[in-house]
């Protein structure tokens, strides 16, 4: 859906210049076809790396300082390779005050796995700017050829980067100074390398600069606002006309004309769930060009525990086994989770086997980062799925298992034509007899009734309430 009718802009200038984004989240899709003059200054609107948590992602560490964080002054950019082959880059200092840093992550990584500290960088240089460059490949002012970083090494150029084509890159530009005065820092970012020379057209996608809002968004509810910003297109600042729409349920059809007018330079989005849905710019410029882009975002929540629920599965391995599954709360059914049973290893199966009666604990993790539940009571109320009464000491009695933490507990016992046989408290069972008599090997059912109303203990529930009598 984007359509360009001028490239006037990019030939009238030698760089493209753009509004700097300082979160990951809003990285700036760039290509190699021409050098990019940014600013930075200042961290945007949420902490890529939480100083609580990440104290460090490769070379670069928060200060000693408590209110220090990893990002100082900070620019992101992401790159699609267009073609195999060698690529690198020069950041230029513009001024004398900046000191410019930057970690390059990928392939293939996204902002979530950045900011957990799962994904680490590939290349990242904070060595003392000597020079007014630093980047990948050789310092084009003192010929310096990058190698692995060294701490104290005093090279600021780290080795070529090796890409295939399809391959996605984040950069992270980071001006580690105490520039906080409100003054942005310059600099030009150059793509340099054997692609880049044998054809800057192709070396990097420059399709992807045509998705100037950046790439799709996920978030969490809760988190910062969301800026989306029309400054970013190859239009630059000759804006005539925006217009912001959305498709919140991201099915084709405009739900809503969001602003419109020549000052909707930027379109706020909150973090609210309601706010999930692919957003739609139309930018037109004082030459009568167009220029379009969509973003779809998904706000994610915090996991929410709505129930446990015992299932027969696994019963060809152990058809004694209480199973359960876990349900989470899952309002757009969008959400992606792990689990714990009793504080034990994660696992992406909603399903545990062989649960103790009793009082058990599960844990929820949601993979999108937006966070973890503390431990969750649940009380399993197991069954045994036969019972074999042939005087032998082994399953010769039947009842619930756990409904000891209950008040007053009962369980009524039926034949599958629904006439009541028995009727249990948690200190009794069933023998398989009805007024002294052998009930034959079948099938029976069973309800299970308390007098308590459980206090907003979540209780494991049989979906299928019945059980087999063997002889």
């Amino acid at each position: 859906m984007k359509l360009f009718f001028s490239l006037l802009f990019l030939a009238l200038f030698s760089a493209v210049s753009a509004q700097n984004s300082p979160d990951c989240r809003t990285a700036i899709p760039v290509c190699a076809d021409t050098p990019y003059l940014g600013t930075a200054d200042g961290l945007g609107d949420i902490e890529d790396f939480d100083p609580e948590v990440i104290t460090e992602t490769g070379c670069l560490e928060k200060g000693s300082v408590s209110s220090a964080n990893i990002e100082h002054n900070t620019s992101w950019f992401v790159f699609r390779a267009g073609t195999d082959g060698e690529v690198g880059f020069d950041i230029e200092a513009l001024s004398d005050t900046a000191e410019w840093d930057f970690a390059v992550y990928g392939p293939d990584v996204d902002c979530a796995t950045i900011s957990d500290g799962t994904a680490q960088p590939i290349r990242c240089n904070y060595e003392v700017n000597e020079t007014s460059f630093t980047g990948v490949g050789v310092n084009p002012e003192n010929g310096q050829e990058g190698m692995p970083n060294l701490t104290q090494s005093l090279n600021t150029y780290d080795e070529w980067l090796d890409v295939q084509e399809g391959e996605l890159y984040y950069i992270l530009i980071n001006n580690f100074s105490t520039n906080f005065d409100g003054d942005s820092e310059p600099f030009e970012l150059t793509f340099t390398g054997s692609s880049v020379e044998a054809d800057q057209d192709t070396a990097l996608d420059c399709t992807l600069r045509d998705e100037f809002l950046g790439l799709d968004i996920f978030a969490c509810e809760g988190d910062e606002d969301i800026t989306l910003s029309a400054l970013r297109s190859p239009a630059g600042p000759d804006i005539a006309n925006v217009t912001w729409s959305v498709d919140y349920e991201d099915d084709g059809v405009i739900d809503a004309v969001l602003a419109t007018g020549p000052a909707e330079e930027e379109l706020i989005v909150t973090t609210d769930l309601a706010s999930s849905g692919r957003y739609f710019v139309e930018i037109a410029t004082s030459l009568a060009d167009t220029y379009v882009d969509d973003i779809l975002i998904t706000i994610f929540t915090i996991p929410v525990l709505e129930e446990i629920v015992i299932v027969n599965s696994n019963v060809s391995n152990d058809p004694d086994q209480n199973n359960i599954r876990v349900i989470v709360e899952d309002l757009r059914g969008n959400g992606s989770y792990e689990y714990a049973l009793n504080d034990g290893e994660f696992q992406e199966d909603p399903e545990f086997y062989d649960i103790p009666p009793g009082l058990n604990t599960i844990t929820i993790n949601d993979l999108n980062g937006c966070g973890i539940t503390e431990p969750e009571e649940f009380l399993m109320v197991g069954y045994p799925k036969f019972f074999t009464p042939n005087g032998d000491g082994i399953n010769d009695t039947w009842n619930i298992q756990g409904i000891d933490t209950f008040d007053d507990p009962v369980v009524y016992i039926f034949d599958r034509y629904g006439k009541l046989l028995k009727q249990l408290d948690a200190n009794t069972s069933w023998d398989g007899t009805f007024v002294g008599k052998q009930m034959p090997a079948s099938d029976y059912w069973f309800k299970f009734e308390s007098g308590d109303q459980e206090d907003g203990l979540i209780v494991a529930r049989p979906l299928q309430t019945h059980f087999s009598l063997k002889r």
